[in-house]
This record gives structure tokens, C-alpha cells and sequence, in this order.
């Protein structure tokens, strides 16, 4: 081991070491020997391959080891199965306090992979699997790819964490592809939730030069690499256009950052200097910009908090704090709806198609159930189209809903879930006719935003089997359901929800029953605090714009839009009632109710939001107008305060859960670590309620 990988060494004590085994595989077509070096971390397929300084070095050996010998005609690189590689071990990047050692990993990084692209041999990648970050870059610096048409995901998502494709793979791309598919790759799809590539879009875009499927993918792609070492197969690629093609496609890349992110996060930017820069520069050259970059970015507060968040997608959110032993689980063999309204169909397509079990659906008339079963239908044929489903399979989910006027329907149900209007009497009659139909075990679910759970079930014989489970909409993307326990449900009805919650492929977090639980409750004082800046004169214009400097998924009145003001208001005044000094209602929001407007902006034709007269004469401002600047502050100290006082009042157990229901549940960004990472570093959380969230250092840099 080199003294520099000694050095790291020390930097990740808990690395999983990825070994690089080296076998000599004799080629069809008298092609002579490939050595093959296969990646395995000794892990099954729950831990993907890493690259930490141990798995380097080992790498670095085996290439040592077999590009000077005479004969070996070829070097071949493939992962254990379904997994090439996932990229860099993370685990001890908090450790690395030095810029100097930042920028000595990366140069590492090029020394290692650069290995199997300084031209001694031909060197080929069979991306056998799941190939992110690292794993791709080391397909890239080899000769030739092949890929599996099954594999999951191929990505660089290192912009999403707050870096950037480091070990190459921020020069190489373009310059195998060109400037438009690498904007794409590393900063739009990374940018767009960290959206990944399958095996077949590989090949179209140039990343790879053979696409095989089956479990005799590595044989087939010994063969093809035989018959290129032979002549039999040319691999031909396009001119790469490096005119005017390039620059609008970094200057594309440019707008996209801007509008996604408003100067929040610096990594996608310097991604885009080093790709404006790949047109002309030499690899060498674009090598020693990607060790700046890196050794900068790695220093950011904005990649310590990605890396918190990071931490917590991974693994508090597959562990749910505070939910009781699975073994209490019971189970659930047929699933009740109550409603058919859109979101009422959404949970019955998810139910449907994850719990593979029937699930029954109602609603007050014909009409409304068979909308309600159309949407189903349309969507299930939807992802058939798309070969998300297989013929048998959409025919299968399809049988599985059925609806009815008539609750007895739900008789035999394991669970009903209740998604009618958030209205308590409804809810609660809803219930009560419920309890006479099922058994007393099934459980009984709400999908309240931000009504009480116990409120809900305080009027029945059995109010244990009671418990929210809080989706959030659209249901098929959104990742996160707030559970709810009610003050007398009991450990085998959370049991239930949160193992059903996983079968369904959702994060589950245990929340108090408490007056909106945790996201609706930090988003409705937050877009309160930016309204009542509005009814006290400032802009609506200035307003929506405050807040962009954070990064957030939309601005306050996108989301207004999304929501409705309808449901926004009657969020707000739910939790008015409970707290009046902290939650505002505003005047103009209500007018917007009562005039039946969608929300305050219209929009023209090049999709641009403004004011229309008609909502501007609805509108009552006093003369006190605040800055952008004090808007933003104004908003996120009322969100620390509100933090605060969920924490004081158990509504969840730590603020790591906070932050995770913001991530999840609102789309908040990795780069704010949520939300109490960013309070901490901007020093609301002290102004706001005298001390920090987070022991200093867990998710920003030591010191």
C-alpha cells in the first residue's frame, strides 16, 4: 500500500474493503487471455462495492499486477453480481478536515482508474449492475463498455451530494458523448431527485458500446470483446460536435442550475466550468480541475449537510425510531378505500399493485366509484405502456380494485384506510359506520393531514386499532408517510402500519398525534410567515422570490397552487385553533378561497407566473414592505422556533426526524441537510431559540 493510501487509511477505520480479484479468462476467437478482475466486497447485494483507500490500493495492485505482462491481450473489469460499483466510500468523508487531503483523494482517484485509460492495453467494462458515481467513472476510463439490459441504475449523482464526478468522470463524459448528454447526466438528472439511467439507455447515449442480456451476459461480452480484439467488431463513434453544439449545452446546464437552485449549492456550477472547459483542454489538464473542484467542494458546509441527509435517506429512514417489534405485525390480506377521489384511487393503485392483495374501494354514488376505478385502470395501462407492468401483471392489479356504494363491502378487510373530506364528523362518522362492519382487529387508518387521530377515534368500542398513516400527494412519488399514533392505538395496529408502509415501499416515521404533525405543520408556519409579509405590503413578486436563495423544490406560491388555497387555509386555521400566537390566517388567502381562485399567479404563455388584475384588486396590503433578505429571515425563524417546539413537545423523537420528513415529504434539499443542518450554520437556531439543533460537527464542518 502506498503511503498515500496509509495515510487515508486512517480516514475511513470502518472501511468495507472491496477487493479486486484477479482471474485470466482465455478469449474465444484465439483472442489470447483477458485478465478479468472482478469487485467484490464480500457483501450481498444490500451493500453495493465502495471505493475507499484500502479497495484503491488493492485495485491500484491488481492493475500492477497485469498491465505489464506480455500475455495478456486485454483487461477486463466486472462486479459481483448485479452491482459494478457505487462509487466512493463516503463513510469517512466527514473525517477529511483538509482541503490538501481532499484534493489528494481525488488525485488518487485518477492515479488508480487512470491506470486502465494510459493506453498499455485494452481495457474493457462489463457495467454488470448498478453503476454510480465511481462505478461509472470506471467504466469511463476504460476502452470499451458493455452493459446489462437489466441494469437498475447508472448515475453520477455526485451534484446531488453537494460535489462532483471527481475521479474523471466530469472530463471523460463529455468528451465521450459530447457537452449535451454530460450536462444532462451530471447535472440535470443528478439535480432532478438524483434520477438514474437503466442498461438500455446506455447505448443510444453513447456510454456504451454493446448492450446483452440474460445470465449469460459475461459470457456474451467476452465474445464481443474477442471479435473487437479481433478485428470482427469495429466500435464506431460519433464526431463529438465541440462548435456551438457545446457552448448551448453548458449555457442549457447553466439556466437549469439557476432555476433549480438560485446560487444555493455551488457543485453543479463548477461541474458545468470543468465540462465548459473538457471542449478544449487536454485530460491532464481537466484532471487537475476536477482535484480543485473537489478539494473545494469537499470543504463546503452545503456537501456536510448532503452528507447528513445522505445518512439519514440510508439509514435512519429503513430503521424507523421508535416503531414497535415487527413480530407484532399482523397480517393484511385484503385492503378497504373509503372514498374514490383522486387520491382515494392513488392509494388504491399503491395498495393494489405492492400489496398484491384485493383491495375495495367506495364512495356516495355509481358515478363516483366508476371515475374513480377508470383512473385506476387508465394509470395501471399506463405503466403497462411504459413496461413497468407486463401484460399479466396490469391484468392482475387491474382485478385486484373493485368499488362499491355498499360498505359491507369491506367486510374481511385487514386494514381500511379513510381518505374522504378532512372534515371531523365526516371522519368520525365514517368510523363509527366502519366498526360495525369489520372485525375487531382490522385496523383502521386515517389519512388526515391535520386532524387529531384521537379526536378521530375517541367515540369507538375499539380506538386502538386506530392510527394515521399520512400520505402525501402525488402518492406514487412522494417517498414518505408520517404514522401517526393516536394517545390509545396500540404496538400491534403501529405494527401493522409500518409494516405495510414498507411492503409498499414507502419511508415510515412515527410521529405524535399532534395538530399537523410534523410536515404540514413546519410548512404551514413557514408559508404563513411569507403571507402575512404580503398582506403587510410587500410584493407578492418579492415574496415568491425571498425564499429561492434556499434551493427549495418551488417557490411559497407554486406551491400554493399545487396545494390549493382551499386546503392551505383550512390547514392554517386548524392549526390557528390550536395555536393562535404562532399560526397566522391570512385575509387575503381567505379572499382567494372565497373568490375560488387556483392560487395568486396566472401564467402566459412561455410559462411564466404574474399577477392578473382580478387577483390583484382581491388583494389588501398595508404599507410596511419587507426585503427579500428579511422575508427569508423572517420565514426561517419561524420554522426553527416551530422545530423547536415539536421537539419540546415529543411530536417527534430527535431532529434528525424533522429533517428527514422535510427531505422526504417536501422535497427539501439534500444541500440543507433538510432543515435544522442549515438553522444551525445560519445561526437562526441560537438567534431564534438560544441554542443549536445538532451537536457541532455532525452535519457541518468540525471546529
Amino acid at each position: 500500500m502506498s503511503s498515500l493510501a496509509e495515510e487515508f487509511a486512517q480516514i475511513f477505520p470502518d472501511e468495507v474493503v472491496t477487493h479486486a480479484h484477479v482471474r485470466e479468462v482465455t478469449l474465444p476467437h484465439a483472442a489470447g487471455t483477458m485478465a478479468l478482475i472482478t469487485l467484490d466486497n464480500g457483501h450481498d447485494h444490500t451493500r453495493p462495492n465502495t471505493f475507499g483507500p484500502r479497495g484503491l490500493a488493492e485495485l491500484d495492485a491488481a492493475l500492477d499486477q497485469v498491465l505489464d505482462r506480455d500475455d495478456i491481450a486485454a483487461v477486463g473489469i466486472i462486479g459481483k453480481p448485479f452491482v459494478l460499483a457505487a462509487g466512493a466510500d463516503i463513510t469517512g468523508m466527514p473525517r477529511i478536515t483538509t482541503r490538501e487531503h481532499a484534493r489528494a483523494i481525488a488525485r488518487y482517484g485518477h492515479e488508480v482508474f487512470g491506470k486502465l485509460g494510459d493506453g498499455r492495453k485494452p481495457t474493457f467494462a462489463f457495467i454488470n449492475g448498478l453503476a454510480i458515481g465511481g462505478g461509472l467513472e470506471i467504466a469511463l476510463h476504460c476502452t470499451y463498455r458493455t452493459v446489462l439490459a437489466s441494469a437498475p441504475a447508472v448515475a453520477f449523482s455526485e451534484c446531488f451530494l453537494g460535489i462532483l464526478p471527481g475521479w474523471g468522470g466530469t472530463w471523460l463524459l463529455p468528451n465521450l458523448i459530447g457537452a449535451d448528454g454530460a450536462v444532462q447526466i451530471i447535472v440535470e438528472n443528478a439535480l432532478n431527485n438524483n434520477r438514474m439511467l437503466r442498461g438500455p439507455q446506455l447505448e443510444p447515449l453513447g456510454l456504451a458500446d454493446a448492450t446483452f442480456d440474460g445470465v449469460d451476459f459475461l459470457e456474451r461480452s467476452l465474445d464481443w470483446a474477442a471479435r473487437v480484439l479481433t478485428g470482427q467488431v469495429e466500435v464506431r463513434r460519433p464526431t463529438i460536435d465541440r462548435g456551438e453544439a457545446w457552448d448551448a449545452a453548458v449555457a442549457r446546464g447553466r439556466a437549469f442550475v439557476e432555476n433549480k437552485l438560485h446560487g444555493a449549492a455551488p457543485a453543479p456550477l463548477r461541474a458545468l466550468d470543468i465540462i465548459e472547459a473538457a471542449k478544449t483542454c487536454s485530460k491532464q489538464e481537466g484532471f487537475a480541475l476536477e482535484e480543485e473542484a473537489l478539494a473545494d467542494l469537499l470543504m463546503t458546509e452545503e456537501f456536510r449537510a448532503s452528507l447528513y441527509a445522505f445518512d439519514l435517506v440510508q439509514k435512519r429512514a429503513k430503521r424507523p425510531v421508535g416503531a414497535p417489534d415487527a413480530s407484532l405485525a399482523r397480517p393484511v390480506t385484503k385492503v378497504g378505500i373509503v372514498g374514490a377521489g383522486l387520491m382515494a384511487s392513488q392509494l388504491a393503485l399503491l395498495f393494489a399493485r405492492r400489496l398484491l392483495v384485493p383491495v375495495v374501494l367506495t364512495d356516495i354514488d355509481d358515478e363516483r366509484v366508476a371515475k374513480g376505478l377508470a383512473w385506476v385502470r387508465a394509470e395501471v395501462d399506463k405503466l403497462q405502456a411504459k413496461g413497468r407492468l407486463s401484460a399479466d401483471q396490469a391484468n392482475r392489479v387491474k382485478s385486484l380494485v373493485t368499488g362499491s356504494t355498499d360498505k359491507s363491502i369491506y367486510a374481511g378487510c385487514d386494514l381500511v384506510l379513510e381518505a374522504v373530506f378532512e372534515e371531523m364528523k365526516v371522519k368520525q362518522q365514517v368510523f363509527a359506520e366502519l366498526e360495525t362492519i369489520v372485525s375487531d382487529e382490522c385496523v383502521l387508518a386515517t389519512n388526515t393531514s391535520s386532524l387529531s387521530v384521537t379526536t378521530m377515534a375517541s367515540k369507538l368500542a375499539h380506538p386502538e386499532r386506530v392510527v394515521g398513516l399520512h400520505f402525501f400527494n402525488p402518492v406514487s412519488v412522494m417517498p414518505l408517510v408520517e404514522v401517526v399514533r393516536a394517545e390509545r392505538t396500540d404496538d400491534a395496529t403501529l405494527a401493522t402500519a409500518f409494516a405495510v408502509a414498507k411492503t409498499l415501499k414507502k419511508n415510515a416515521i412515527l410521529v405524535k398525534d399532534a395538530p399537523a404533525f410534523v410536515v404540514n405543520r413546519v410548512l404551514t408556519r413557514f408559508m404563513g410567515e411569507v403571507m402575512r409579509c404580503v398582506d403587510e405590503g410587500t410584493p407578492v413578486e418579492v415574496a415568491d422570490k425571498a425564499v429561492l436563495p434556499l434551493g427549495l423544490p418551488m417557490p411559497p406560491f407554486v406551491l400554493l397552487q399545487l396545494v390549493g388555497p382551499a386546503v392551505a387555509l383550512h390547514v392554517a386555521e386548524t392549526l390557528h385553533e390550536a395555536f393562535p400566537d404562532r399560526f397566522y390566517v391570512s385575509p387575503n388567502l381567505q379572499r382567494l378561497v372565497a373568490a375560488n381562485k387556483p392560487g395568486l399567479w396566472s401564467w402566459n404563455e412561455q410559462g411564466q407566473p404574474f399577477l392578473d388584475d382580478e387577483t390583484k384588486a382581491l388583494l389588501e396590503q398595508g404599507s410596511s414592505a419587507s426585503t427579500e433578505e428579511q422575508v427569508r429571515e423572517r420565514a426561517m425563524a419561524a420554522v426553527a422556533d416551530e422545530a423547536r417546539r415539536m421537539l419540546e413537545d415529543g411530536v417527534v423523537a430527535e431532529p434528525q426526524d424533522i429533517d428527514l420528513a422535510m427531505i422526504l415529504g417536501a422535497g427539501w434539499p439534500f444541500h440543507m441537510g433538510g432543515v435544522t443542518p442549515y438553522l444551525d450554520r445560519s445561526g437562526l437556531s441560537e438567534k431564534v431559540t438560544g441554542r443549536r439543533f445538532l451537536p457541532r460537527g455532525l452535519a457541518s464542518l468540525p471546529g
